[in-house]
Protein backbone atom coordinates (compact mmCIF):
# COMPACT_ATOMS: atom_id res chain seq x y z
CA UNK A 1 0.00 0.00 0.00
CA UNK A 2 1.26 3.56 -1.31
CA UNK A 3 1.59 6.08 1.85
CA UNK A 4 0.76 8.95 0.66
CA UNK A 5 3.76 12.12 0.73
CA UNK A 6 1.48 14.53 2.07
CA UNK A 7 -1.29 16.01 3.82
CA UNK A 8 -3.55 16.69 0.84
CA UNK A 9 -3.14 13.39 -0.52
CA UNK A 10 -4.06 11.36 2.60
CA UNK A 11 -7.12 13.46 2.60
CA UNK A 12 -7.97 13.26 -1.14
CA UNK A 13 -7.83 9.27 -0.72
CA UNK A 14 -9.67 9.16 2.73
CA UNK A 15 -13.13 11.22 0.35
CA UNK A 16 -12.65 9.28 -2.33
CA UNK A 17 -12.77 6.64 0.06
CA UNK A 18 -15.90 8.12 1.63
CA UNK A 19 -17.37 8.76 -1.51
CA UNK A 20 -17.27 5.41 -2.66
CA UNK A 21 -19.07 3.66 0.12
CA UNK A 22 -21.72 6.34 0.01
CA UNK A 23 -22.35 5.56 -3.74
CA UNK A 24 -22.76 1.87 -2.78
CA UNK A 25 -25.35 2.95 0.25
CA UNK A 26 -27.06 4.69 -1.98
CA UNK A 27 -27.18 2.32 -4.99
CA UNK A 28 -28.02 -0.58 -1.89
CA UNK A 29 -31.01 1.58 -0.64
CA UNK A 30 -32.50 1.97 -3.98
CA UNK A 31 -32.78 -1.71 -5.25
CA UNK A 32 -36.32 -2.68 -4.34
CA UNK A 33 -36.85 -4.08 -0.86
CA UNK A 34 -38.00 -7.60 -0.35
CA UNK A 35 -40.33 -8.84 2.47
CA UNK A 36 -37.51 -11.66 3.31
CA UNK A 37 -39.98 -13.71 5.65
CA UNK A 38 -42.28 -16.54 5.40
CA UNK A 39 -45.34 -14.80 6.03
CA UNK A 40 -47.55 -15.19 2.62
CA UNK A 41 -49.21 -17.34 0.18
CA UNK A 42 -47.47 -20.73 -0.80
CA UNK A 43 -48.34 -23.00 -3.72
CA UNK A 44 -47.37 -26.89 -4.18
CA UNK A 45 -45.14 -26.83 -7.86
CA UNK A 46 -46.79 -30.34 -7.61
CA UNK A 47 -50.15 -30.38 -6.99
CA UNK A 48 -52.81 -28.12 -6.50
CA UNK A 49 -52.58 -27.13 -3.17
CA UNK A 50 -51.87 -23.78 -0.93
CA UNK A 51 -51.13 -22.63 2.45
CA UNK A 52 -51.18 -19.24 3.77
CA UNK A 53 -49.09 -18.08 6.97
CA UNK A 54 -49.54 -14.52 8.93
CA UNK A 55 -47.54 -15.00 11.67
CA UNK A 56 -48.05 -17.57 14.07
CA UNK A 57 -50.97 -18.61 12.18
CA UNK A 58 -51.59 -20.53 8.82
CA UNK A 59 -54.44 -21.83 6.66
CA UNK A 60 -53.56 -25.21 5.86
CA UNK A 61 -53.57 -26.70 2.56
CA UNK A 62 -57.22 -28.58 3.52
CA UNK A 63 -58.21 -24.76 4.60
CA UNK A 64 -58.33 -25.47 7.87
CA UNK A 65 -56.99 -22.26 10.48
CA UNK A 66 -54.65 -23.03 13.38
CA UNK A 67 -51.40 -22.21 14.83
CA UNK A 68 -47.74 -23.22 14.83
CA UNK A 69 -44.28 -21.80 16.03
CA UNK A 70 -43.35 -19.22 13.71
CA UNK A 71 -39.74 -17.79 13.00
CA UNK A 72 -39.41 -15.05 10.10
CA UNK A 73 -37.68 -17.95 8.44
CA UNK A 74 -39.06 -20.77 9.69
CA UNK A 75 -43.10 -22.28 10.19
CA UNK A 76 -44.05 -25.39 12.28
CA UNK A 77 -47.18 -26.45 13.11
CA UNK A 78 -48.51 -30.30 13.32
CA UNK A 79 -51.48 -31.05 11.24
CA UNK A 80 -54.78 -30.79 13.15
CA UNK A 81 -57.56 -33.36 13.66
CA UNK A 82 -59.62 -33.49 10.21
CA UNK A 83 -56.82 -32.33 7.61
CA UNK A 84 -55.26 -35.45 5.81
CA UNK A 85 -52.45 -36.43 7.47
CA UNK A 86 -53.51 -35.66 10.79
CA UNK A 87 -50.76 -35.21 13.35
CA UNK A 88 -48.25 -35.26 11.41
CA UNK A 89 -45.69 -32.21 11.90
CA UNK A 90 -45.06 -30.46 9.23
CA UNK A 91 -41.63 -28.09 9.17
CA UNK A 92 -40.98 -25.32 6.37
CA UNK A 93 -37.96 -23.30 6.28
CA UNK A 94 -37.64 -20.49 3.77
CA UNK A 95 -34.86 -20.85 1.06
CA UNK A 96 -34.83 -17.31 -0.74
CA UNK A 97 -37.75 -14.36 -1.05
CA UNK A 98 -40.12 -17.21 -3.72
CA UNK A 99 -39.11 -20.77 -1.99
CA UNK A 100 -39.84 -22.66 1.19
CA UNK A 101 -38.91 -26.03 1.94
CA UNK A 102 -41.74 -28.28 3.17
CA UNK A 103 -40.81 -31.04 5.04
CA UNK A 104 -43.84 -33.49 6.53
CA UNK A 105 -42.68 -35.71 9.84
CA UNK A 106 -38.57 -35.15 8.39
CA UNK A 107 -39.14 -37.09 5.01
CA UNK A 108 -37.53 -35.78 2.06
CA UNK A 109 -38.56 -31.84 1.46
CA UNK A 110 -40.67 -30.35 -1.17
CA UNK A 111 -40.09 -26.94 -2.30
CA UNK A 112 -43.50 -24.69 -2.60
CA UNK A 113 -43.79 -21.10 -4.20
CA UNK A 114 -45.16 -18.12 -3.19
CA UNK A 115 -48.42 -17.76 -5.24
CA UNK A 116 -48.82 -15.77 -8.81
CA UNK A 117 -51.43 -13.32 -8.24
CA UNK A 118 -53.96 -13.25 -11.26
CA UNK A 119 -55.78 -10.28 -11.84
Amino acid sequence: MAVPENQEEAVTGHAFAQRVLIAGVAIFMSSPAHADAIDGDWCSTTEAKQFSIAGASITTPAGTHTTGDYSRHAFAYIVPDGDPGAGEAIIMQLMNEEEVRVSVNGGEPKIWRRCELIS
